[in-house]
């Protein structure tokens, strides 16, 4: 099993990053891993600490359309280069925690996607060099209220309420370029969602080197890359299950406000 980086609380509040063992033990790392954290001496036992988001980014930016058969299913065409914007920080929320289905809106839908989490800081980059800024792999849900994004004419509203970047649980460092992301919702086996990370119209590099165009990455920045076919509405008491070969699951419940 690949390695697992976790961002956690002890019982006393403080936040660290550290390696989750089999054992669910973690052991403490004295710095972001990205930053060059190294093993402490210190390993919190289970129950000792509270999973976390894995990062705490200065920014999230994600990309819209980046699947063709989602553009489809939106009724769009495909872009032709990468439609990014941002939700704000204050959306991300981590794994079994819920999401709070905002009064304003009257349809609320679940995104599942791959996160990708920035380990240098990055400006103005080929892909070539992108894919090497690329610190690790998550799992997002990019939460959006659909009615409200059609209503707008632009996302910052709809993708931007408390809770709507449900992210985690951990971040591996190595993913199969073909591995499947698959979204569930409740008990049933079958995914409302199911596709291979390879069918993106635009790659992880790509997006980064065009995002980097835009605007600076840094360090434990994360970037979305966009949702497959399948999305849908989600409803209260709902629980949503986003998993990717080779990271874990993602699972949050859906709760009033």
């Amino acid at each position: 099993m690949a390695q697992r980086y976790v961002r956690i609380q002890n019982q006393e509040g403080q936040i660290y990053y550290g390696l989750l063992q089999l054992s669910l033990d973690v052991q403490v790392l004295d710095a972001p891993p990205w930053l060059q954290g190294q093993p402490t001496d210190l390993t919190l036992t289970p129950g000792n600490y509270q999973i976390l988001a894995p990062c705490a980014p200065s920014k999230i930016v994600a990309v819209g359309k980046n699947y063709a058969d989602h553009a489809a299913e939106m009724g769009t065409p495909v872009p032709s280069e990468p439609l990014i914007f941002l939700k704000p920080t204050t959306s991300i929320i981590p794994s079994e925690t819920e999401i709070k289905y905002p009064p304003q809106s009257q349809r609320v839908d679940y995104e599942g996607e791959l996160a990708l989490v920035i380990g240098d800081r990055v400006f103005d980059c080929t892909p070539e060099i992108a894919q090497t800024k690329i610190w690790g792999y998550t799992i997002a849900n990019d939460v959006t209220a659909r009615d409200l994004q059609k209503q707008d004419g632009q996302w910052t509203r709809a993708k931007g309420f408390d809770t709507f970047c449900p992210l985690g649980p951990w971040i591996v460092r190595e993913l199969n370029p073909g591995a499947r992301l698959q979204t569930f919702v409740n008990d049933d086996s079958n995914p409302v969602q199911s596709a291979s990370i390879d069918q993106m119209v635009f790659p992880p590099d790509v997006l980064v080197s065009y995002i980097s165009q835009v605007m600076t990455l840094l360090p434990g920045d994360v970037v979305l890359t966009g949702t497959p076919e399948g999305v849908s509405r989600l409803q209260l008491g709902d629980r949503v299950r986003v998993e990717i070969e080779g990271i874990g699951r993602l699972e949050n419940t859906v709760a009033t406000r």
